[in-house]
């Protein structure tokens, strides 16, 4: 199986083994060893919750050198709306699309201009398949990686559509397409609220390849920006070719509840991934079997949320509620004309060009005689262990830990209560204990 591209990375050098990661991680993909968090590829759906929960910044995104930009004639940002959330009321949308092009862009976009394409795509395809109910957002890129992993008996409730950043990409590429201008010497680049967005666009689920070739941190840009606002506080802005009007609907489409009141029938909006892993189990075990749409989100409140926007997810969502007001206030114009021609062009484009694969962290094995084995040696296994779920083995739970050693990956002694129990039987001397725990914990933790 061909691992996942992953955004996330573990500094070695900051890095304690505290395990804040480790107890977070709802895939239960870290572990730790020699001392070190190791988060495996295979398991880890890029949902950032092992970021936010470090204290020692030990874990970082991994993003894309911003000068690469200028191995394009014309250089296009494409932007989430929650970045304007970022600042204060007082900087406004041409400020920002200003610095933007100070910095070498050469256009500026909105993403949610495509929302609205989007939106009708989703209501025709729900139309037209009504029978795959409940219909799942793929929206989060860690959602549909989620379901890949740990749901894959629902993968085919997941709407098979290409999210608004791709839909905005492939039409910033075609119209350039259509003035005469080579695809070489066009570069769109996407500036990211979080993790799983990059490794969407790096290794897309579904999809052979993504037409975005670039992706720049929220917080690196954002900095920027503010960097260019102060030193050109005084000076007047600079002209600004793009329009800046977006409909309310959507400005709210990266908000909590911006696709699901869209559409009718019983909709819900979840957010946050361990109550997404909550509905999805329900679901899973008919438990709720009477939604039509399932709007679900990673991060707590949605991309306000997301791992590498930089202020309260609060006050973003307040503000971008005030950009929703006074965008009601404007003259009332579509979003964006020129997409709006390119509409039929964008349904065709918009479809995934392949089927989204299971990649079951569950499996124990894909020959059913042996993974029936190995699941009662786990059972065996999950009697002897303590089940407090401690996590002085290295791994979040006893369970996993037992998992781990079903497929080679451990060994049972790594469990400092059988270490004790076989120290007692004279099985196991203290130096062997002590050494085994080294191996988990690192030489520091025992003194070198």
């Amino acid at each position: 199986m061909e691992p996942f591209y992953h955004a996330l990375k573990v500094a070695s050098t900051a890095c304690i083994g505290c395990t804040h990661c480790m107890s977070l991680c709802p895939t239960q993909a870290i572990r730790i060893k020699g001392g070190l968090a190791t988060i495996n590829k295979n398991a880890c759906v890029d949902c950032g919750k092992c970021l936010k929960s470090c204290p020692q910044h030990a874990i970082y995104v991994e993003q894309d050198d911003f000068n690469q930009i200028f191995n394009f004639k014309h250089r296009i940002i494409l932007l989430p709306t929650v970045l304007f959330g970022q600042f204060s009321e007082e900087i406004t949308e041409q400020q920002i699309f200003a610095e933007l092009h100070q910095m070498g862009f050469t256009e500026v976009i909105e993403v949610a201009q495509a929302s609205g394409i989007l939106a009708k795509a989703i209501q025709r395809y729900m139309e037209k398949n009504s029978y795959e109910r409940p219909f799942i957002s793929s929206f989060c890129p860690a959602i549909v990686r989620l379901i890949q992993v740990r749901f894959p008996s629902l993968i085919d409730h997941i709407v098979p559509l290409k999210q608004a950043m791709d839909l905005a990409a492939i039409f910033a590429r075609k119209k350039y397409l259509d003035k005469g201008i080579s695809p070489d010497e066009v570069g769109i680049f996407y500036v990211t609220p979080c993790a799983a967005k990059i490794a969407a666009v790096k290794s897309p689920v579904g999809d052979d390849q993504s037409n975005i070739d670039g992706v720049i941190n929220l917080n690196f840009i954002y900095n920027k920006i503010q960097l260019g606002l102060t030193q050109h506080r005084d000076q007047p802005v600079g002209t600004v070719t793009e329009r800046t009007y977006l409909s309310p609907e959507s400005i709210a489409w990266d908000l909590s509840e911006g696709e699901a009141s869209k559409f009718e029938g019983r909709c819900l909006a979840i957010d946050e991934i361990h109550n997404v892993i909550d509905i999805l189990e329900k679901i899973e075990n008919d438990e709720l079997t009477d939604i039509d749409f399932l709007e679900l989100r990673a991060c707590d409140h949605s991309c306000a949320g997301g791992a590498l926007v930089v202020n309260n997810r609060f006050l973003t969502i307040e503000r971008l509620r005030k950009r929703m007001q006074a965008s009601k206030h404007e003259q009332q114009q579509p979003d964006f004309d020129d997409i709006q021609e390119y509409e039929s062009y964008l349904f065709k484009q918009g479809k995934l060009s392949g089927k989204i694969p299971p990649r079951s962290i569950e499996q124990l094995d894909e020959n059913m005689l042996v993974a029936m084995e190995k699941m009662e040696k786990l059972n065996r296994i999950m009697h002897v262990l303590p089940q407090i779920d401690c996590g002085a083995c290295g791994a979040p739970a006893c369970h996993t830990l037992a998992r781990d050693v079903v497929q080679g990956k451990a060994k049972l002694n790594q469990c400092v209560f059988m270490q004790k129990l076989l120290c007692n039987e004279a099985l196991m001397t203290p130096e062997e204990s002590l050494e085994l725990s080294e191996k988990t914990w690192g030489l520091k933790r025992f003194g070198e």
